[in-house]
């Protein structure tokens, strides 16, 4: 009969579950009831599609295996799987364990508090569930124990700093660490009476037994219960709600849900999926080069949830998207700072850019549209080498912004005048697409990330690191090598921002000797002086900025390479070594009609 299986001790974890479940399907609707048209279309799309089988995979590697942290850190990732996976295995052989030993109907906490109910152990099946739970419960109790040395030395699981949690953070950081001693405890003291207990259990049950008394063994399940329902009452409002809202944010990004500049209730899945391991620290210029703490995108997101202030914590950011390939969650944190930053200007963006009404569409069929970009007028070596290769290969081209330059928009999109940069993106769409041009190619990262993201073009869009090895590839560009050692430092925006990393590597091989720097592609150093933040001094950027030249000067280059006159200008200010965009250094290599006839 079910009343054999119940007990007072049970109540509290029985209302935490109840509570737990209430509050979690609540949030959860009222978050998706907040999702825009558009993604909402996507969601009603793809919820019957194809795209779940891929998300179920991905949202067991990363949510109980934590795959992406392990490829960090093994002991780190031991650490967090131990505890996620154990116990879900713990949840999952436990009900197993109940259906397959007691026959009959038994309500569903019977599963959690198998031990106290079931006194005997009437077939060899049930001993090897005892031993096999023993297991699954000492995976688990290894996680927390690393825990909580991480908590005193968080070297031994490769990390320089642990996050500063908030106090209900640690009050419900403590419950969950709580609950699995004191399962090991109630377990194993019914162990010492009935003998009912697995290898780790009963082994430490035999030295209860002297001592053993009901009214303890009441009060370990007690405690254990209740344990278990103060992290299940206080897990929606602490940072462990990431356990289920990741997975509901693997499969919505596998739907084609993404982040948009404004606020929805696909934020507050972002906000509430952060873990915050504290991963994106480590990292981070900021406190790495200088120093400064609590202003990390664990520490915004938190603050953003929490509803904290958190203008500093905006704007004290490079935007370098480092803390973004470190996130192992994949969080759109760039996104989410920007929608913080979101600033009510007074001035109008039509007005402020009206000088761009009197640019007129160069008619561009069969022309490629070229946009240097603000920086690389500041560093006129560049388009002036995109000019000779384009001469070179005889392309025609139109030069957008030759006599006067137009933004892009990021920079204003960066520092949150959303509507100014939305104003000054429509000015230029409609001139690009008046082309009829059907590729634009630029030399600013900044721009490229722009255009391929924040526009919505009908054409290609390439930066020009493609569009060279293109040249190349296809043998419309011919060009000599020769034996100088080249370090190519990847640029924040074009690596990170867009995944451009080959590309470059590639055009420069044709040309040079390429040596490796010593943090490349997703792990590259920012050069500091890039549009994130304006509120670094000058100290501060020249800091970052050092720490990227030295990582660059690993195998003793001849010279530095780069795709970004952001970081060409920055780094020629910082190292005796000549610094070139790739651009220039094919451009200096070009063999025009004459050579190629002479070496024929």
């Amino acid at each position: 009969m079910m009343m054999n299986y119940f007990s007072p001790f049970v109540l509290p974890f029985v209302l935490g579950t109840f509570v737990l479940l209430g509050i979690c399907v609540f949030k959860y609707i009222r978050w998706y009831m907040s999702f825009d048209r558009v993604q909402r279309s996507k969601v009603k799309k793809n919820i019957l599609s194809l795209k779940f089988l891929p998300a179920i995979w991905e949202a067991i590697l990363e949510c109980l295996f934590h795959r992406k942290v392990f490829r960090r850190n093994l002991v780190l990732g031991y650490m967090h799987s131990s505890i996620a996976f154990g116990w879900f295995l713990l949840i999952l052989v436990g009900a197993i364990e109940a259906e397959v030993c007691i026959h009959g109907s038994k309500p569903f906490w019977v599963a959690i508090f198998y031990r106290f109910f079931v006194h005997e152990h009437p077939t060899t099946t049930s001993v090897v569930f005892a031993n096999i739970m023993d297991a699954l419960l000492l995976v688990v109790l290894s996680g927390v124990m690393l825990a909580v040395i991480k908590m005193v030395y968080s070297k031994i699981v490769g990390m320089r700093r642990v996050t500063k949690h908030v106090l209900f953070d640690r009050f419900a950081k403590f419950s969950l660490w709580f609950i699995f001693p004191l399962r090991l405890l109630a377990e194993s003291y019914t162990a010492a009476y009935y003998g009912n207990g697995g290898f780790m259990t009963q082994a430490l049950g035999n030295l209860f037994t002297p001592i053993y008394h009901e009214y303890v063994e009441m009060a370990l399940w007690t405690m254990y219960s209740i344990c278990l329902a103060v992290f299940f009452v206080s897990m929606p409002f602490s940072r462990y709600m990431h356990i289920f809202t990741e997975v509901f944010l693997i499969f919505f990004r596998r739907m084609g849900v993404t982040e948009g500049d404004e606020p929805t209730g696909f934020t507050k899945y972002e906000l509430s999926a952060c873990s915050r391991c504290g991963i994106c620290i480590d990292n981070c210029p900021m406190d790495k080069q200088l120093g400064v703490q609590g202003v990390q995108s664990v520490y915004l997101l938190r603050d953003v949830r929490y509803k904290r202030g958190t203008e500093e914590v905006a704007n004290q950011c490079l935007m370098c998207q480092r803390c973004s390939s470190d996130c192992p969650v994949g969080l759109d944190l760039m996104t989410i700072r920007r929608q913080v930053r979101t600033k009510e200007s007074a001035l109008d963006a039509s007005g402020n850019y009206s000088y761009a009404d009197n640019i007129q569409a160069f008619n561009s069929v069969g022309r490629v549209l070229y946009f240097g970009g603000c920086m690389s007028h500041l560093t006129p070596g560049i388009t002036e080498s995109m000019i000779k290769i384009f001469e070179a290969v005889d392309q025609n081209y139109w030069y957008m912004d030759k006599n006067r330059t137009i933004c892009c928009g990021r920079p204003l999109l960066q520092q949150g005048f959303l509507k100014q940069a939305k104003d000054l993106r429509l000015k230029n769409q409609s001139m690009i697409i008046k082309s009829k041009a059907k590729l634009l190619v630029t030399s600013c990262p900044i721009c490229y990330q722009s255009f391929t993201k924040e526009y919505n073009l009908p054409i290609k869009v390439m930066h020009h690191t493609e569009y060279i090895a293109g040249l190349i590839k296809s043998g419309r560009l011919k060009l000599r090598k020769d034996d100088l050692k080249v370090v190519y430092h990847d640029p924040c925006e074009l690596g990170r921002g867009c995944g451009i990393y080959e590309e470059p590597r590639e055009v420069l091989k044709s040309v040079s000797n390429l040596v490796k720097a010593k943090d490349e592609k997703e792990k590259s150093l920012c050069c500091g002086f890039n549009l994130g933040s304006t509120v670094l001094t000058m100290e501060q950027q020249t800091k970052v900025r050092d720490a990227a030249v030295e990582s660059l000067m690993y195998k003793n280059p001849d010279l530095i390479a780069t795709a970004c006159p952001m970081c060409k200008k920055a780094f020629n200010h910082a190292t005796t070594l000549q610094v070139k965009d790739i651009a220039e250094i094919v451009a200096e290599n070009i063999i025009d009609n004459g050579q190629l006839a002479s070496l024929s």
